[in-house]
């Protein structure tokens, strides 16, 4: 059996079928540190899974699905995720440092107590998620849907956040000091709860801010 066949020690495993392949399916169950072999994920199914003081640095994450599961003490560092979905997960103190992200969808899912340093998304859908207050500094967010998502008291000093759509997210004291925000919509944004010092704008945006803050421009 090849490794990355090889199951994990619950009865809780299972196979099903997902457009006519079989995939491995975990559900209702904990997973620590002694359960968990070191290995690439690929299109692996967890459902409820409560995973717990683990070394998940370096993984290759490839289409897997977690569906409501919870993360505490998770190291997610250098980690790749590629076409993967966290739907309505919750991570504490979890770390995601140069974790990168790509077409993932995290719908729902929250994030308490975690460090982020030098997160990369590109695209993928990451409404309705919760980061307020999480230190962003220095992530990249590129062509990612942050409707409706939580990033009230976040800091995203010198990060990106780059075509994203922004669409009623909440943005209450969020620090966007430095932020490239270029080709994202700021539609809902509101100037006077921001700081928007040096942040990065384009010339629609600009339009967008000076109009919310009340201002004429005139020839």
């Amino acid at each position: 059996m090849c490794e990355a066949d090889r199951p994990l020690p619950k009865e809780a495993n299972g196979e099903e079928l997902v457009r006519g392949r079989a995939r491995m399916v975990t559900e209702d169950t904990t997973i620590g540190p002694g359960d968990w072999d070191d290995r690439d994920l690929d299109g692996e199914v967890f459902r409820r899974v409560h995973f717990v003081d683990l070394d998940l640095m370096e993984l290759a994450d490839h289409g897997a699905v977690f569906e409501e599961c919870s993360f505490g003490n998770v190291r997610f560092n250098v980690s790749v995720h590629e076409n993967a979905a966290f739907v309505a997960c919750s991570f504490r103190s979890c770390s995601f440092f140069d974790a990168s992200f790509t077409g993932c969808k995290l719908t729902g899912s929250t994030f308490a107590g975690c460090t982020f340093g030098l997160l990369k998304a590109d695209g993928g859908d990451w409404s309705f998620t919760s980061l307020a207050g999480a230190d962003l500094r220095g992530s990249t967010f590129d062509g990612v849907r942050l409707r409706e998502a939580d990033l009230s008291g976040a800091n995203l000093e010198g990060a990106a956040l780059r075509r994203c759509d922004l669409t009623g997210a909440a943005l209450r004291q969020t620090d966007l000091t430095s932020c490239d925000l270029r080709g994202s919509d700021l539609s809902t944004l509101d100037p006077h709860a921001v700081t928007l010092r040096k942040a990065v704008v384009d010339p629609h945006q600009a339009t967008v801010i000076v109009t919310a803050l009340g201002l004429q421009v005139r020839p």
